[in-house]
């Protein structure tokens, strides 16, 4: 068990009886605080989704003066490590005085054209963010995040799409008591709470920054007025043999967040996945639709980079916010053991720049994060939602 704060802490309890790993989480995050929670997220990871409901459902029965989400995963986080494919539940625990808390459950429905999304709370003015838990199964995450700019006013979006070892149709989702086998489910923090986001999504730059000059649908056909295949060939052929070996693990590219800055490098980019090449057009298939003038650059990722990424980004929120109490953590299952060579690799990285504070989390489908000011899904990202007590200069911060 971590005891970490007396407002944030978590717990992780490995095993295959999930009741009793979800009691035990659950009690060592109540542990480590000095009141009654607010606000209580939990994880869990099992074989059967009948099993993942019964933990889900008491974890949820100790709390019952808090609101509770949690989902089903195929990995859980917590206790400063991360433990894949294995029977488990995580739990964190969040004291929030002067938070304003509503906790909610998405469903869709499909009309000819549309998929309608229903379930939202209405916004409030001093609202500061939304966690979603999302089956991707079943909920049209994608197209719900890229418009909830406009659906949540601007409203920071942060999580995670939720899984099970079954897969399709084993998705658990929790709510306040209930349990849900399709839609999301969310809380919607407003009021006194100071949060923030770090989103890492892990990759650097090949070649030269670009302007889009032709495109159908998700077709790059044009880039910098030549056909989009030659221009990927030619930065290719410049690569070393370890970088050309990236490439062929999985080509990304990023599209620049701001236009008009001067360089693009690192960091600059939302990035999506190159899915591949269509030679009698000369043309690159990714997964975004890009509009002729954006500024895209091809990426590369590897542990190192991801490594490099994630640890600057908490080096540079720790030097402009300052004392962290606690977060929450989601992390792509191709990350972890598969990408690093540990499960632990993301909860060490918060350990070493923010200090031991109450962290849990999950291995997710795709993350939800804000990148450049707009919410988006990602892969292979570690999103962050971080909480403070007040910024380095002594004032609370909103962010």
């Amino acid at each position: 068990m971590a005891l970490l704060t007396s407002r944030f802490a978590d717990g992780l309890a490995v095993g295959s009886d999930l009741v009793a790993a979800a009691e035990s989480a659950v009690n060592q995050a109540l542990r480590g605080l000095d009141k009654p929670p607010d606000l209580v997220c939990f994880f869990v990871c099992g074989d059967d989704p009948d099993d993942v409901s019964r933990a889900g459902l008491r974890a949820m029965s100790m709390v019952p003066g808090a609101s509770v989400v949690g989902c089903s995963s195929t990995g859980v986080i917590g206790d400063g490590q991360g433990v894949e494919i294995t029977p488990a539940v995580s739990a964190w625990a969040a004291v929030l005085d002067g938070a304003r808390l509503t906790t909610f459950a998405l469903d869709s429905l499909r009309t000819e054209e549309q998929f309608v999304v229903v379930g939202l709370p209405e916004r409030a003015p001093d609202d500061r963010v939304a966690i979603m838990f999302a089956d991707p199964y079943s909920f049209p995450t994608d197209g719900f995040v890229e418009r909830s700019g406009e659906v949540l006013g601007g409203l920071p979006l942060i999580g995670g799409l939720a899984n099970s070892l079954q897969g399709r149709g084993a998705v658990r989702l929790f709510a306040d008591g209930k349990v849900y086998t399709e839609g999301a489910v969310g809380v919607l923090l407003g009021g006194a709470v100071n949060v923030s986001t770090v989103v890492s999504q892990g990759c650097r730059p090949i070649g030269p920054s670009m302007a889009v000059t032709g495109t159908e649908d998700n077709l790059l056909l044009e880039l910098a007025g030549q056909p989009a295949l030659a221009r990927l060939e030619e930065i290719v052929s410049a690569l070393d043999e370890d970088d050309r070996d990236l490439v062929a693990a999985g080509l990304q590219i990023g599209i620049a967040i701001d236009e008009y800055a001067e360089r693009h490098e690192r960091g600059d980019f939302l990035i999506r996945g190159v899915l591949g090449i269509d030679p009698d057009r000369e043309a690159v298939a990714i997964g975004d639709v890009v509009d002729i003038g954006r500024t895209v650059r091809f990426q590369v990722r590897d542990a190192a980079t991801a490594d490099e990424d994630l640890y600057e980004l908490l080096d540079a929120h720790r030097e402009e916010f300052g004392r962290v109490e606690g977060a929450l953590l989601f992390a792509c299952n191709g990350r972890g053991s598969a990408m690093f060579g540990s499960a632990d690799h993301d909860m060490t990285a918060i350990n070493d720049i923010l200090g031991p504070v109450g962290v849990a989390g999950f291995f997710s489908a795709g993350e939800i994060g804000p990148v450049g000011g707009q919410n988006h899904v990602h892969g292979f990202t570690a999103s962050l939602l971080v909480f403070s007590s007040r910024s380095p200069a002594g004032q609370p911060y909103d962010r």
